[in-house]
């Protein structure tokens, strides 16, 4: 405890006790602007990571991993891991209008884009029902690779081989082409 007049309630001010209380003042300046520096920069921190999905006009993405749905009339649907490879072409990506082009080989079909803090969702809904939905993932990007997961919410009774006949889950990763 301090006097008016400088001294401590254990006698006066030593050179040593000034030293001391300007470098914990200095220290705790230091701190306090880290920490003003810290919070006004996250914002343009995270703007500049979502940036690199945000500018993305055109993706590739590969599949090679999946969790496919399969169920016996009367149970609950039950899945497994299999090794696959699924490609995906994303073009024209406009996250202005929220359109896309998914090709497939020479045939194209519109869906919906939307990009919400580091995720880049594209969404392909079926007048018949199923719904599909991409998802690129800002966090965790190698490389310019973002990992991404494709699913495929369909279900079809009666199995047919060779198409989607049932819940789907794709994992693998996406690469801006331009």
């Amino acid at each position: 405890m301090t006097t008016p007049t400088g001294e401590s309630s254990n006698g006066p001010k030593t050179g040593w006790d000034i030293v001391v209380s300007m470098r914990v003042k200095s220290a705790s300046i230091v701190a306090v602007i880290a920490v003003a520096l810290t919070v006004s920069w996250s914002p343009v921190l995270a703007g500049a990571a979502q940036a690199r999905v945000a500018d993305a006009k055109s993706l590739r993405c590969s599949f090679p991993r999946a969790a496919v749905s399969t169920s016996k009339t009367g149970e609950p649907l039950d899945a497994s891991v299999k090794s696959t490879m699924l490609v995906l072409r994303f073009e024209s990506i406009d996250i202005d209008t929220g359109l896309a082009q998914l090709r497939n080989g020479s045939v194209g079909s519109e869906v919906t884009v939307r990009l919400a803090e580091g995720y880049l969702h594209l969404m392909q809904s079926f007048r018949t029902g199923p719904l599909y939905t991409t998802t690129v993932f800002e966090a965790g990007a190698i490389g310019g690779r973002f990992k991404a997961v494709h699913s495929r919410h369909e279900y079809f009774s009666v199995p047919l081989p060779d198409t989607t006949s049932s819940p789907e889950q794709y994992y693998g990763e996406c690469e801006v082409l331009r």
